[in-house]
């Protein structure tokens, strides 16, 4: 498409959208007039609903995408934004999966000052919709004519890329943090509660009205019925003659447990039921406690973790490329799980008294094994080149076997080909006197093994994973770029299995990082 002098995007299905405007206009007016001459009424809610969907539609159908010589225009309902080609770094891919695995794909825009914008059009639901390559493609025949790409490939970008912005981690993070700083303030006031309850006497005879809130007064009544409701909802205990009040709340098996006509004793403090005294059973309602509020503080932090974790590996691979694939966070699963496992009854049993020494010993000895397994974390999440592997002397595959015996590596073909039909191949076998070839299990044995054609294949590079590999690779593994008789192949597999691969399909050296270093080696 090196041709293209023009490029416009539109909205599809503008008649549907338009129709959804009018709707939602229609349900807005509605909405006013009933308001003015009939007051609030439930078709209040349905008219905002109908108003928010056309706002909705009205912001797609306006959406414009244009290119020229000069550079990329785009327009929405409330801006317009005009980037010069010379402005312009590159031209990616944002891919996000929904649910029911639809791909939701969009053209991303990345200019030289850094700043980074996601177009309204084109974009697609599929991942295999020629339209939508068509217009990148001819979008990207603008940039290489006018401008000057820093990429000669398409980058995606997805969620595990170092492309994709930590916003919304930092803000869940924040927002977790936040709730953890009001449950920690709310633990004197638990404790302070827990204590009154505690040390209160029964109200004497001589108490004024001011002063019996914080004594125990104790009411005869009898129970009239009960009503049983189902464990996630509250059950009730009614009282004859709603004498002393109508009804109290209580839990399933409490109301079970009490029947009609029973004659219980109802203990009040601070002007509310604190329990029920029957002559089978008593209840006595739940007082959160300075050690269940810490608990709640405690575990608002180890969840800002989870998305903590993501914010920290974000901006150690701030200098990736965008598509380039960043190293899983499940490392840091095992330092936040046995932090809970001392974090969480220390809060607990010593929620005032933190700073004591029994406390002060606890929380050394488990801080030094979160320390620990942090290290291990950070040692595990580290982003490697493949030239750091090879340097570090990562070119011995793990597995090593004596000679002659066969060594089933994991490791995928990305392509499918004739050695690696629909993708079956999830391991490659060495050795064993037979050729190298693709198995669908990890053996033993060559069963349903397809050889692979070694004359065939020419190593390119070897670089890191990339958003436009897919999802289904693990991120720390690396990908060769092979040449088969003139079709490209990609080859996955662990950095250290990869480099035995590649020597036991004929390379005499381990292949360099960069295209721009690398020779080709014939296989």
């Amino acid at each position: 498409m090196t041709d293209v002098r023009e490029v416009s995007c539109r909205p599809l299905y503008r008649r549907a959208l338009w129709f959804f405007v009018g709707l939602g206009a229609t349900g807005a007016g509605v909405t006013v007039v009933r308001s003015v001459y009939w007051g609030p009424d439930p078709w209040l809610g349905v008219g905002l609903l109908f108003a928010l969907v056309g706002m909705a539609s009205l912001r797609a159908v306006t959406a414009r995408v244009g290119a020229d010589a000069y550079g990329l225009y785009s327009r929405t309902l409330l801006h317009r934004r005009i980037a010069p080609w010379s402005e312009v770094a590159d031209l990616c891919v944002h891919l996000r999966h929904r649910h029911r695995g639809q791909d939701v794909r969009r053209v991303g825009l990345v200019l030289r000052d850094g700043r980074k914008r996601v177009l309204p059009l084109p974009q697609s639901r599929s991942s295999d919709d020629p339209d939508f390559d068509a217009q990148l493609d001819a979008l990207r025949a603008l940039h290489r004519r006018y401008g000057a790409p820093e990429s000669s490939h398409v980058p995606v970008v997805t969620d595990r890329t170092a492309g994709r912005g930590w916003a919304g981690a930092s803000s869940l993070c924040v927002l977790l943090l936040a709730c953890a700083g009001v449950a920690a303030l709310a633990v004197p006031d638990a404790a302070s509660d827990q204590r009154a309850w505690r040390s209160a006497t029964p109200c004497s005879a001589g108490t004024p009205a001011t002063k019996r809130g914080e004594c125990l007064t104790t009411v005869p009544a009898v129970i009239a019925r009960t009503e049983v409701n189902r464990p996630k909802r509250s059950s009730w205990v009614y009282f004859t003659g709603n004498r002393p009040l109508e009804r109290v709340a209580v839990s399933r098996e409490d109301a079970q447990a009490f029947r009609p006509g029973d004659r219980v004793e109802l203990t009040a403090w601070r002007g509310e039921v604190r329990k029920i005294a029957g002559e089978h059973h008593v209840w006595r309602e739940h007082m959160p406690g300075a050690g269940e509020a810490a608990v709640v503080a405690a575990a608002f932090v180890l969840a800002a973790g989870c998305p903590g974790t993501r914010v920290l590996l974000r901006l150690r691979g701030r200098r990736l490329p965008d598509d380039e694939v960043l190293p899983s966070a499940l490392p840091f699963a095992a330092p936040l799980v046995a932090t809970a496992l001392w974090l969480l009854p220390l809060c607990y049993l010593h929620p005032t008294t933190l700073l004591d020494s029994v406390a002060i010993r606890w929380a050394a000895a488990g801080s030094l094994v979160t320390l620990g397994l942090l290290v291990r974390a950070w040692r595990a999440t580290r982003i490697r080149t493949p030239e750091e592997a090879r340097e570090a002397g990562e070119g011995r595959a793990t597995g090593e076997s004596a000679e002659g015996e066969e060594v089933f590596l994991s490791a995928r073909f990305l392509e499918d080909t004739d050695y690696n039909p629909y993708g079956f191949g999830t391991h490659i076998v060495l050795g064993g006197g037979g050729p190298p070839a693709v198995t669908p299990h990890p053996g033993p044995g060559r069963f349903a093994a397809k050889r692979i054609p070694v004359e065939r294949l020419t190593v390119k590079d070897v670089r890191r994973a990339r958003g436009g590999d897919g999802d289904t690779i693990p991120a720390n593994w690396h990908i060769a770029n092979l040449d088969d008789a003139g079709n490209p192949v990609r080859l996955a597999a662990a950095p250290a299995d990869l480099n035995r691969i590649i020597r036991a399909l004929g390379s005499v050296k381990s292949p360099v990082n960069t295209p721009a270093n690398a020779t080709d080696r014939e296989v």
